[in-house]
């Protein structure tokens, strides 16, 4: 009997431990910059399938504009670009 409470401990104790792993590497991940360079050159918009904005914070001390593409690939876009501006008003306008 002994033995199988150990057990159970055991496996109790590690599950939380891998849980609390994929919650500090979610956050180590949510508390930096997500963009390293950005992107300036005009992208047609009917290229773009999806937009994030996030805004400046403890994470980070720039607003990021990330793009997805239609082909999947995701691109931060420079968020002082006019044509960037636009895209990113008529999104928040919508």
């Amino acid at each position: 009997m002994n033995g199988k409470l150990v057990a159970v401990l055991a496996l109790l104790l590690l599950s939380a431990a891998v849980s609390q792993g994929r919650t500090l590497a979610r956050m180590a991940t949510e508390l930096r910059c997500q963009c390293i360079a950005t992107h300036s050159r005009f992208i047609p918009p009917k290229s773009i399938q999806d937009v994030r904005l996030t805004q400046s914070g403890p994470h980070c001390k720039n607003v990021e504009v990330i793009a997805t593409l239609k082909d999947g690939r995701e691109v931060c876009l420079e968020p002082t670009a006019p044509w960037v501006q636009l895209i990113v008003k008529a999104i928040l306008a919508k």
